[in-house]
């Protein structure tokens, strides 16, 4: 190779090694035979790649710029090997090998642990004023006898013979392009380095075993079902003695045989008899905190009345401003009430004789009835005014 290895890849000759590996990779994009198989750019991409092999070499670098032979014997003989990796660098701009060992060095042995969860069931009053629970976790933990390292007590991890510590061995393939030479993750050592002779009896050399352990978590006012309450580091532990990842509570909330939850409002309904609706009526209606096991004697309001005016019809709304659930970033939902007025099913000769006198009194001994339209959705209001 008669020309000049800086003019080759086009870099001046005292650039840097990042500047040299980036016209590389411009070139490489531009001649590789997947992208430009014509025999020209073939030769050319050979002679770019030999250039490459030896500038980014600080080594073989220095014998060129002192006018010796950098290939050893010429270039495409024994010495012109160069790193697929760098080839697939140029196309996909990163590390080709990375991730998991098959990149630069050894991979570590700690890693952090994975995130768990877990789900419980909360009555309506804890997830509205909040609770401590106890909870029985199963997660993997640090192993006491080797303090997280995967070593027996004495002993320590030594260098893998294979790879010398590198955590990646080279395979070398003869191509038309030369030597190829590609790095693989060491088999002996699974790409950490190091191997650990003697492995903790304990942990089997991970680092970590599984134990239960109970763990005390807060859960905040006006959480809902689905709401998640992350407790930071108290999951799964990693291995060779990572971090733990995270533990998050699932909360699921159950029905409450008085209130239904919307949101933070509570909806109930109330029964009265039609005569207490017609005539009006004061009812005693219990609280949400009535449900707390401190509730009695804690200062807690567990009870309030209810007016019922004089003349109340089934389906009518009351609304108590500041009784339901609290937001969970402050504030509180309202208690909707509905009242259900319940018509007698029975009655003996005595109440039917009165109610057929107040039917007379109010002139109802024939009612003809009250017949309206059915009540429509939003959507049958608005189509009919599309259409009309």
């Amino acid at each position: 190779m008669t020309q000049d290895l800086y003019e080759l890849l086009g870099v001046a000759r005292d650039a840097d090694g990042d500047t040299i590996k980036k016209a590389y990779r411009k070139l490489a994009r531009q001649l590789h035979p997947d992208v430009n198989p014509d025999p020209e750019s073939q030769e050319r991409f050979k002679h770019v790649s030999a250039a490459y092999e030896v500038l980014s070499d600080p080594q073989k670098r220095a014998s060129y710029d002192r006018g010796g032979d950098p290939f050893g014997g010429g270039f495409g003989g024994q010495g012109a090997g160069f790193s697929f990796s760098d080839i697939m660098d140029a196309f996909f701009g990163g590390n080709a090998g990375g991730g998991g060992g098959g990149g630069r060095g050894p991979r570590s042995r700690v890693r952090r642990g994975q995130d768990a969860l877990i789900r419980i069931e909360v009555e309506l009053a804890e997830a509205a004023f909040g609770v401590a629970r106890e909870l029985k976790v199963d997660t993997a933990v640090h192993c006491s006898s080797c303090a997280g390292s995967g070593a027996a007590p004495g002993s320590e991890p030594v260098t893998c013979e294979t790879c010398h510590g590198h955590g990646e061995v080279a395979h070398v393939q003869r191509s038309f392009l030369g030597e190829i030479r590609t790095l693989r993750p060491c088999a002996a050592c699974r790409g950490f380095g190091t191997v650990i002779p003697d492995p903790c009896r304990e942990c089997a050399g991970d680092g970590r075993v599984r134990s239960r352990r109970t763990l005390t978590v807060k859960i905040p006012a006006g959480v809902d079902t689905g709401t998640r309450v992350q407790l930071t580091e108290q999951g799964e532990v990693g291995p060779g003695g990572g971090p733990a990842g995270d533990l998050y509570v699932e909360i699921h909330v159950a029905a409450h045989p008085t209130f239904e939850r919307h949101g933070n409002d509570l909806h109930c309904t109330v029964t009265v008899p039609m005569t207490a609706a017609a005539l009006g009526t004061t009812l005693t209606l219990p609280t949400l905190e009535a449900d707390l096991d401190e509730g009695a004697g804690s200062g807690l309001e567990t009870g309030f009345e209810l007016a019922i005016p004089a003349g109340t019809q089934t389906g009518h709304e009351v609304a108590l401003r500041g009784r339901g659930v609290p937001g969970l970033r402050g504030g509180r939902g309202d208690l909707i009430v509905t009242v259900a007025v319940e018509t007698p099913t029975r009655l003996d000769a005595r109440q039917e004789e009165l109610l057929r006198e107040l039917a007379a009194l109010r002139g109802e001994e024939q009612p003809m009835g009250e017949v309206r339209a059915a009540h429509r959705s939003m959507f049958g209001r608005l189509r009919d005014a599309f259409t009309h």
